[in-house]
């Protein structure tokens, strides 16, 4: 019988492959400590990713590994999760009180973007991290609509040079909309719209934040280029849909990202297929593998396809995402899928290391 060492352990362990590392978690540096008692084993996981809806699978799975080993008895398997800091490079200053911002854009708008931005900030939360959304959109704020947040609702002072954020949902928030008549429109230019992005982005008192998504507004402008300058951004997130022009579109909103060295984490292609509530036939309204194929032309992920539909909409205007209103459905599975996956890019980045470029923007 070969005698019970860490690296006999460590073995077994690398047959489970992680679904959201895409490598086993020896390798991804993620088994923290192996204990071994005579023939009893005791392992201690500690993901860099939120996992509260994955623990007892990962248990499950990795049990039956260990007491495969000849002369293990006895398995406990514990699990835990630790979200690092992004860490920034020079040039560029960490927002305080924030790990990791993700911003979440598109190349235009009606692709599901702040939709997808709210469910995933939900979704993230639901599996045990401590979330906040900045509505970057200065001219079409709704993240607090969708939040189920109060017309009227003000942000209150912090200290003197900072405010609270509006709490929604177990989520930190902040947005223009908080500020202004939900009928006032922000007649302004884009330096002005960039000096209040930049406003509410730093004078806002994120208090410990794990993720703080951005709700990007569309097209590539001057709000993106405050933000990336501004704004020590570990990765960003691409919505699209299917379809051509929305593709196009997208891909100009990954080669902005790409201009200004801001990895892209994955693509999220939404309004994917359609179901009818009817009769049950399916059907890809806007095409199909749209996704897939701008991820692969950018040697990035398809981090998932959310269907087309009613109540996804319904739920955000009601001011209860779907994530909230249909915690056990197979869309909030989706979506908590994609918020693992978009987890899990950074805590590989962050547990290498990888500083984030100094921000640049080159004339082609």
């Amino acid at each position: 019988m070969t005698a019970l060492n860490r690296q006999v352990i460590e073995a077994a362990l690398q047959q489970y492959v992680d679904p959201y590392l895409n490598q086993d978690l020896v390798s991804a540096g993620m088994v923290t400590d192996i204990r071994i008692d005579g023939s009893s084993v005791d392992l201690m996981i500690t993901l860099g990713y939120p996992c509260a809806g994955v623990k007892d699978l990962l248990v499950a799975a990795l049990t039956p590994l260990v007491q495969g080993v000849d002369g293990v008895t006895s398995v406990v398997v514990n699990v835990a999760q630790r979200i690092a800091a992004h860490p920034s490079s020079a040039g560029q200053q960490a927002l305080s009180g924030v790990k990791n911002v993700i911003a979440v854009a598109s190349g235009k708008g009606g692709v599901g973007k702040s939709t997808t931005t709210v469910n995933l900030a939900l979704a993230m939360a639901a599996e045990g991290a401590k979330v906040g959304i900045l509505d970057a959109d200065i001219y079409g704020p709704s993240q607090g609509l969708m939040l189920g947040v109060p017309a009227g609702q003000r942000p209150q002072p912090y200290d003197e040079k900072h405010f609270s954020p509006i709490e929604a949902l177990g989520l930190q928030t902040m947005s223009m909309a908080y500020l202004i008549d939900e009928d006032q429109p922000m007649v302004w230019r884009g330096p002005m719209a960039g000096g209040a992005l930049q406003q509410l982005l730093t004078q806002t008192h994120w208090d410990e934040l794990d993720y703080l998504f951005i709700d990007m507004p569309p097209g590539t402008g001057d709000v993106h280029l405050t933000l990336s300058q501004k704004a020590a951004i570990a990765g960003s997130v691409i919505v699209t849909t299917p379809q051509d022009i929305a593709l196009l579109d997208a891909k100009k909103g990954i080669e902005m990202f790409r201009k200004v060295d801001i990895p892209i984490l994955g693509v999220v292609e939404n309004m994917s297929l359609h179901t009818c509530s009817n009769c049950g036939h399916t059907e890809h309204v806007f095409g199909a593998g749209g996704g897939e194929r701008i991820a692969a032309d950018y040697q990035t992920r398809l981090l998932g396809a959310l269907p087309l539909s009613l109540e996804i909409r319904q739920q955000a205007d009601s001011g209860k995402p779907t994530v909230v209103a249909e915690p056990a459905s197979d869309i909030t599975a989706i979506y908590k899928d994609i918020a693992r996956s978009v987890a899990a890019e950074l805590a590989l980045a962050n547990k290498q290391g990888d500083a984030i470029p100094t921000f640049s923007v080159q004339n082609d």
